[in-house]
C-alpha cells in the first residue's frame, strides 16, 4: 500500500492524467507527470511535468526515481516507455498495452476469451483490402491497427469501389464488417491489487463523427439485458491481463447480443459522469486500486444522469451551462482551440 505523501507518476499529459492527479490530491498523494511537448493540461495540478521525449532513457530514468508507483493516462504511450519503469511498480501491466495497442491481436486476445468482435480480416496491400471488402461486404471501416482515437485513422467503406480507389497509408490495417447495432455502449471496471473487480453502470454513448458527444444513464432496456454477458467478457480480460486500475471495454448492442468493439486500458470519457454521478468516480478508485487502497463502492448516485462533452470553440459558451439545476463544468484549461478537439464535459443530475 502506497503511504500518504507518496508519490504517483502519470505518463501522458492530458485531461485523463489531470483528473488523476485531483483525486490524487484529495487521497493525500503526489504526482509528477511525464509526457512529450504539447498542450499538457495535466502541469496544473502536478507538482512536477517532465517535458521530454518517449524514448529519453536518461529523463525516463529520473523520472521513474522520483516515484513510487506509475501509471499512464493514455493508450498510446508506448509499451518500451512503460518497460522503462521498475517492474512492479508500474500499474497496470505494461502487457495490458501491447494487448490494445494493435486492433487485431486485441480482436483475437477477446476472441480466445470468447468474445465477439465484429467480422474482421488483416489489410496489408489493396488486394487484401479489396479480398477483405468482397468477402465481408461493404460497407465497413479500414482502420489503422494502432495509434487511432476519437475517429482518426479510420476510412468508411461504402462500396467495392471505394476500396478500389482509396490510398492507402503506408501503415498495417485492419477491415471491420459493418455490425448493425441499436446502441453503443461502454463497461468500465475497476481491478484492485488483489484481484477484486467492481463495477459502474454503463452508459449509453452517443458519437457524431466517431467522437463521443454524450453518455446517459439509465441506458435503457437493451442495452440493460445485455450488460451482464459483457461485464463477463470484462471480467475475464481483467483477469487473464491480471489488470490494475480502470479497465474499459466498448460494445455494439444488437439484436444477437453484445458485440465487442474494443478496449481501452485506462479511465475513459464514457466513464466522466462518475465524478458526481457515482459513489466513487473511475478516477479515484483508479487511484485507489494503483496505491493499493480498498475500492470504492461504485453505485450511481441519481436517477439520470447525462455527461456532455464540449467540442471545440462550444467550450467558449461552457458556463452558460451553470445556469441550470444540479449541472458540473469541467474545463480541461486546454489553450488551443480546434474542431474535434475535447475541450472540456458537463454533467447534469436528476435525483
Amino acid at each position: 500500500m502506497l503511504k500518504r505523501g507518496g508519490t504517483i507518476g502519470i505518463l501522458g499529459g492530458g485531461q485523463l492524467g489531470r483528473m488523476m492527479a485531483m483525486s490524487a490530491a484529495q487521497l493525500g498523494y503526489r504526482c509528477i507527470a511525464y509526457a512529450p511537448e504539447g498542450d499538457n493540461v495535466v502541469s496544473g495540478v502536478c507538482e512536477d511535468l517532465f517535458v521530454n521525449k518517449w524514448d529519453d532513457k536518461a529523463a525516463l530514468a529520473a523520472f521513474a526515481a522520483r516515484c513510487d508507483v506509475v501509471t499512464w493516462e493514455f493508450e498510446n504511450v508506448p509499451v518500451a516507455t512503460t518497460r522503462a519503469m521498475p517492474e512492479g511498480r508500474i500499474f497496470p501491466h505494461p502487457r495490458a498495452l501491447e494487448t490494445a495497442q494493435d486492433r487485431l491481436n486485441e480482436k483475437r486476445f477477446v476472441e480466445d476469451l470468447g468474445g465477439r468482435p465484429a467480422a474482421y480480416m488483416r489489410v496489408d496491400s489493396r488486394a487484401d483490402l479489396e479480398a477483405a471488402a468482397d468477402r465481408l461486404g461493404a460497407p465497413g471501416i479500414l482502420k489503422t491497427r494502432r495509434d487511432g482515437y476519437d475517429g482518426k485513422g479510420q476510412w468508411r467503406i461504402g462500396s467495392d469501389r471505394d476500396a478500389q480507389g482509396l490510398r492507402l497509408p503506408d501503415v498495417p490495417l485492419i477491415y471491420e464488417g459493418f455490425v448493425e447495432f441499436e446502441a453503443e455502449f461502454s463497461v468500465i471496471l475497476v481491478r484492485g491489487r488483489d484481484g477484486e473487480i467492481r463495477f459502474w453502470d454503463s452508459a449509453r454513448n452517443t458519437h457524431e463523427d466517431g467522437i463521443l458527444t454524450a453518455s446517459t444513464l439509465p441506458s435503457g432496456d437493451l442495452i440493460e439485458a445485455q450488460v451482464g454477458e459483457a461485464r463477463e467478457l470484462a471480467r475475464q480480460v481483467a483477469d487473464a491481463l491480471e489488470y490494475v486500475g480502470v479497465l474499459t471495454l466498448e460494445f455494439f448492442a444488437t439484436r444477437e447480443g453484445p458485440i465487442f468493439n474494443e478496449m481501452a486500458p485506462r479511465v475513459h470519457n464514457s466513464g466522466h459522469w462518475t465524478i458526481e454521478g457515482a459513489t466513487t468516480s473511475q478516477f479515484e478508485n483508479h487511484i485507489r486500486a494503483v496505491a493499493g487502497l480498498p475500492l470504492g463502492e461504485t453505485a450511481t448516485l441519481a436517477r439520470t444522469v447525462t455527461m456532455t462533452n464540449i467540442i471545440g470553440a462550444g467550450i467558449k459558451a461552457s458556463q452558460d451551462h451553470l445556469k441550470t439545476p444540479d449541472t458540473h463544468l469541467h474545463d480541461y484549461g486546454k489553450a488551443r482551440v480546434r474542431e474535434g478537439r475535447k475541450m472540456g464535459h458537463v454533467t447534469q443530475l436528476e435525483r
